[in-house]
């Protein structure tokens, strides 16, 4: 395909995200068709850069899809499907395989997406892992008891982030969440708990390389921030250190490994606390959550929605992607639910602050500097203000339809 012909995306959006994606899209001159669901009639999208949209009630009726998509290829000639969201993965890895376009199958989005099979993939593939064992067969969940120490983590195979997951410490109170789960337990997968930090890789893809990858460092595992109602920080690594080469060559290795061609990543690692070493948790076709995003352009320039729209644009014309000059400051970020509506930031002055949150009930910011250090002292300063100034805790969601 030519540069003059004309791109059609067709982009999937269970949830409101995306927006500078959908920006990009249309400045490349693509073609975009848009399909969310009813409740998201009225979210903030980017109308002037959505050529059609289309609502749909949810997007668990898989043969509804289908038809419908298949209905709506008939007068557009779609050239590539893109979700938006992780929950969109598997929707549009079929309608991929049923219109026999380029991208992830089923099989390959499973390594991106169920958390029993990318662990499998990953150990496959000679990563470390903490010791797990898929909730299928009773006498492999008792060898795995046997052989591995409490507390054990029972973690939902397909839903994102923490959420869903559950600390148990009890031989007794584990079969008694089974009998509770009946026929679902087998979408969960029971896993060592590796007591460390938590760190993420969020990354650019093109043609199976890496052309961008950032590595940073959590302050609080997302388990602890979900279940244990403290706040959400992240910040960029040092990049002469061995804790972000070790991460970003993992990272490289896994996406090698588990196929993935085009697009954007976030993968996460924990480093064991007793031992040092390095696990893979889970990874992700796509950007991270959290306003992760903002962070990574506010250290390095890039926009990762906007490069992975330049991507899925490029690979259908046949263009080579080339990432964009980029900046090399160091960011982080801190998110915190809060008591007020509208939390009053104005106390927080400092030039270093790259961004506020404007959301009901949230207080954030991302602080910007040329060092790692500045970053850091920020950070612990204004976290201890956080809690004094904003903080307040709610229960941790136990599905993505609670989120």
């Amino acid at each position: 395909m030519s540069a003059q012909q004309p791109v059609t995306l067709l982009c999937l959006a269970s949830y409101e995200k995306g927006a500078a994606f959908l920006r990009e899209a249309n400045a490349q001159g693509a073609r975009v068709l848009f399909v969310t669901t009813e409740k998201l009639r009225e979210a903030d999208w980017p109308w002037e850069a959505i050529d059609e949209v289309y609502y749909v009630p949810d997007f668990s009726d898989e043969d509804d899809l289908i038809h419908s998509i298949s209905y709506l290829a008939r007068s557009e000639k779609i050239d590539r499907i893109v979700p938006l969201d992780e929950f969109d993965l598997y929707n549009a890895a079929l309608l991929r395989e049923h219109l026999r376009l380029p991208g992830m199958g089923q099989t390959a989005v499973r390594y991106f997406r169920d958390k029993l099979a990318m662990r499998m993939k990953a150990r496959e593939a000679g990563v470390r892992v903490p010791d797990f064992v898929p909730v299928i067969n009773y006498d492999g969940i008792r060898d795995f008891m046997d052989r591995c120490p409490r507390p054990w983590i029972l973690k939902p195979r397909s839903e994102a982030s923490a959420i869903g997951i559950k600390k148990i410490h009890d031989p007794e109170v584990l079969w008694r969440t089974l009998d509770e789960l009946g026929d679902r337990q087998s979408h969960f997968l029971l896993e060592q708990f590796v007591p460390g930090d938590v760190y993420h890789v969020d990354s650019l893809v093109s043609d199976g390389e890496v052309v961008f990858a950032e590595a940073h460092r959590y302050a609080n595992a997302p388990f602890d921030v979900m279940h244990g109602g403290g706040i959400f920080a992240s910040r960029t690594l040092d990049r002469t250190g061995k804790e972000a080469d070790t991460c970003r060559m993992l990272n490289e290795q896994l996406i090698r490994d588990f196929g993935m061609r085009h697009g954007a990543v976030h993968t996460e690692f924990i480093r064991g606390r007793d031992d040092g070493a390095f696990y893979f948790l889970e990874t992700a076709a796509r950007v991270g959550g959290a306003h992760i995003a903002e962070m990574v352009e506010a250290s390095t320039g890039i926009n990762l929605w906007a490069q992975w729209a330049r991507i899925e644009v490029q690979r259908a014309r046949n263009d080579a992607y080339a990432l964009p000059e980029r900046a090399h400051d160091y960011a982080g970020i801190l998110i915190s639910l809060a008591r007020q509506e509208h939390p009053d930031l104005s106390g927080y002055d400092d030039e270093a602050i790259a961004w506020r949150m404007q959301k009901k009930h949230h207080a954030g910011l991302i602080v910007r500097a040329d060092t790692p250090d500045r970053v850091d002292a920020l950070l612990h300063e204004y976290m201890t203000r956080f809690y004094e100034d904003f903080h307040t805790a709610m229960p941790a969601p136990e599905t993505s339809d609670d989120v």
